[in-house]
């Protein structure tokens, strides 16, 4: 009997599972259809390799063999989040509560035990499961520890707010992320690496750090760093490298979206009237580039980002050009006749992509 191929992580374990599910599926169809028949014996050999198959991966990587299992596990994500986020809150408010009555040291050193207990347990979980759900759920406890632990000790030492703190906390949710391959905690780690870099350049351009979020060009370069970080060797986290491109391209089209439309709120010494132009064009062009990248490259997450993001664009430009002087019905019915032109030029461009043969 032929061997099975080499797997290495869950997601391709479940990636086979899914195949030999939909490889029995398509040959009970062509069965039924008489266009290929296998005799019993061949069945039987089929059947028992795909089984063995099956198991094994099961025992190695506990996959999701059926749709039921599949909507267990995303019951079991659900779970695991939101037992993340009331544990992570019972620690803030453990914290706060006790807090006014405990000496300097005891504080400090209940602060960095926190997080450390916190990723011990996390290390105990991973090696006893296999789908790392409890791992996930104390992953987010210690970076909720972690980032407790900066603030607090700031008040008590009385420091300055600093961006740094948004370093740190990205650092040590990455870290945490790349060590047991959590996605949810690599979010964590965007959120705060996002924050860091837009704080330099409000910083650079000689603005307060803590109003970052004022001026839309602050996010370019955490987006560029972001989609720059994505194309690096991720051995081993084969799920990490799309989360980063799609985290990267949200961050830049949520920037170019508020930028088109406020000009007033660029850096630009142009006319609001000017930068809005400027930047829609490059946002239009950058969707477009999106989805042909995407596209090209397999990268399906690329290819929606942009999509999405030309929707809302086209969308948000007509109200602007068309509200106010046309009728409303005529208004919406250009609307619709456009996404409908929309809808049959994707469309053709699938249809490209899998012509249908002679």
């Amino acid at each position: 009997m032929a061997s099975e191929p080499r797997i290495g992580t869950r997601e391709d374990a479940q990636r086979r599972v899914d195949r030999i599910r939909a490889f029995r599926e398509e040959l009970a169809e062509l069965e039924g259809l008489g266009v290929v028949a296998l005799d019993a014996g061949q069945q039987e050999r089929l059947r028992l390799f795909h089984e063995q198959a099956i198991a094994s991966l099961a025992a190695r990587f506990d996959v999701d063999a059926s749709e039921a299992e599949k909507r267990l596990s995303l019951g079991m994500r659900v779970a695991s989040l939101l037992g993340a986020m009331a544990l992570a809150a019972a620690v803030y408010f453990f914290f706060y509560r006790f807090w006014g009555g405990l000496p300097t040291a005891a504080q400090v050193g209940l602060l960095a035990l926190a997080p450390v207990l916190a990723v011990a347990g996390m290390e105990v979980a991973a090696r006893r499961e296999r789908t790392l759900y409890v791992t996930g759920i104390l992953g987010l406890v210690a970076v909720a520890a972690f980032v407790i632990d900066l603030d607090v000790l700031g008040a008590v030492f009385n420091l300055r707010p600093s961006p740094g703190a948004f370093l740190a906390w990205s650092a040590f949710a990455g870290l945490l992320a790349y060590a047991y391959g959590l996605r949810l905690l690599l979010l964590a780690a965007v959120a705060g690496f996002t924050v860091f870099f837009s704080a330099q350049v409000a910083s650079a351009m000689h603005c307060p750090w803590d109003a970052f979020g004022e001026r839309p060009e602050n996010l370019f370069l955490p987006a560029a760093l972001l989609l720059a970080a994505a194309a690096l060797p991720s051995p081993g986290r084969p799920r990490f490298p799309p989360l980063l491109r799609a985290s990267g391209l949200f961050v830049l089209f949520v920037a170019l979206f508020v930028v088109s439309g406020w000009g007033w709120a660029s850096y630009l010494p142009w006319p609001a009237g000017t930068v809005e132009v400027f930047y829609q064009l490059a946002s239009f062009g950058l969707a477009g580039l999106s989805i042909a990248v995407g596209g090209r490259r397999g990268w399906r997450e690329v290819e929606i980002a942009g999509t999405v993001f030309l929707v809302l664009l086209l969308f948000a430009r007509f109200f602007d050009w068309w509200w106010d002087f046309l009728p409303r019905w005529l208004f919406f019915l250009v609307i619709g006749a456009l996404s409908v032109g929309l809808l049959l030029a994707l469309r053709r461009r699938r249809s490209t992509r899998h012509p249908v043969p002679a």
